[in-house]
């Protein structure tokens, strides 16, 4: 289950970049190589689209001022579709005066809805194993949105419009970075950190990365050999006054705890943890209406493509293998094994392909059910 070999390269690029520039609390610099590729994600026009002509709801959406988020009563409002209400919606009017007035704008969870952040951030976590999230900080002129503070994950950030200077403190001191588009900057887990805008308004993105950590792992494969001991037995009637008997029960009860640990197989609970990255990332689909009209006309030559942000893992299990496929898993006959590792390994096939394998019917079958599981699209 090497979860490298399903990469896309653009977030491993964007990884590259960061680290390769060395912006971060130590180090700040450009590269005129890599100015375009990371503001060209999202422009200053993206965002007023978004503001003023999407119709997002709260909480897509926040607004901060002088170091305080603002109630969303200020700048949203209800309407109503098809007769039925819609509260939360942003008053893009009410919006631009806060911002004029000096408030920053957040754009929350964008890789949820902003296709560029989406597949970085999909990417991403397919690179380093660990969930992200992506949010747009828009600040007008001499202003500053939040104050001095520290996240409780790593963050990475890119400037796209305009430019910030930042505050960030670090065991040697406090430094001041300029960020530009095009720079990035890396602030590792609980890095103090403040900054503002001078003469023109910034738009900078932060890629927020959520660490699964080992406490997390091993909390779930010790409450896994919780669950296998019989610990929901009530204690004996009176064990308050007989404190040395009761000891030795619970001695007892934590070495049989304990050998369950121990039993515990390592390489199931490794695997059991891949499987659930594997199948709780976000639904990525785009273009999945066009492609299940077009796989309709499915034919040997029909040329297919997998999705740059789907994994394929496959994981055999007694006379079926589970595909993980990022979002979800789908179960199929484990005679089907070879075909599929045919798909998993090619990022372009065509249904003849699997001719050594599958007649035209069973082939085209499969080929259908995996466009319509968003692993292939349809290219035109």
């Amino acid at each position: 289950m090497d979860a490298l070999a399903l990469l896309c390269g653009d977030a491993q690029t964007f990884v590259d970049k960061v680290w390769a520039s060395h912006v971060h609390v130590h180090h700040s610099r450009r590269e005129a190589t890599t100015d375009a590729d990371l503001a060209g994600l999202l422009r200053l026009d993206d965002v007023d689209g978004l503001l003023t002509n999407s119709g997002l709801r709260t909480p897509a959406l926040r607004v901060a001022k002088d170091g305080a988020v603002l109630p969303s009563s200020q700048f949203t409002r209800t309407a109503t579709l098809a007769g039925v209400a819609m509260p939360g919606l942003v008053d893009a009017r009410r919006v631009l005066d806060l911002f004029e007035d000096g408030a920053t704008v957040v754009f929350q969870g964008m890789h949820r809805y902003w296709p560029p952040l989406t597949d970085l951030v999909r990417n991403l976590e397919l690179t380093l194993g660990h969930p992200c999230q992506a949010n747009a900080y828009l600040t007008p002129p001499g202003s500053r949105g939040f104050a001095l503070h520290s996240d409780s994950h790593d963050v990475f950030v890119f400037q796209t419009h305009g430019t910030k200077q930042w505050e960030v403190h670090d065991a040697t001191g406090v430094r001041e970075v300029l960020m530009e588009p095009g720079t990035s900057m890396y602030l590792p887990t609980g890095t103090p950190h403040a900054a503002h805008t001078q003469e023109t308004a910034s738009l900078h993105v932060t890629v927020g990365i959520n660490q699964v950590t080992w406490r997390e792992v091993v909390n779930r494969a010790v409450q896994a050999a919780l669950d296998r001991s019989d610990l929901d037995t009530p204690l004996p009637a009176g064990y308050p006054e007989h404190v040395d008997a009761f000891a030795a029960e619970l001695g007892e009860m934590l070495r049989r705890v304990g050998d369950g640990v121990l039993a515990t197989d390592a390489r199931t609970a490794a695997s059991t943890e891949v499987e659930r990255f594997l199948t709780s990332r976000a639904t990525v689909v785009r273009g999945g209406l066009r492609d299940r009209l077009a796989v309709r006309e499915l034919h040997d030559r029909t040329r297919l493509r997998r999705r740059p942000q789907a994994p394929c893992v496959l994981v055999p299990d007694d006379d079926r293998i589970r595909v993980l496929l990022g979002d979800r898993e789908l179960r199929v006959p484990a005679r089907l094994r070879e075909p599929l590792e045919h798909i998993r390994t090619h990022p372009e096939l065509r249904p003849a392909d699997l001719a050594p394998w599958l007649d035209a019917s069973s082939r085209a079958v499969l080929l259908r059910r995996l466009v319509v599981e968003g692993l292939l699209e349809v290219v035109e």
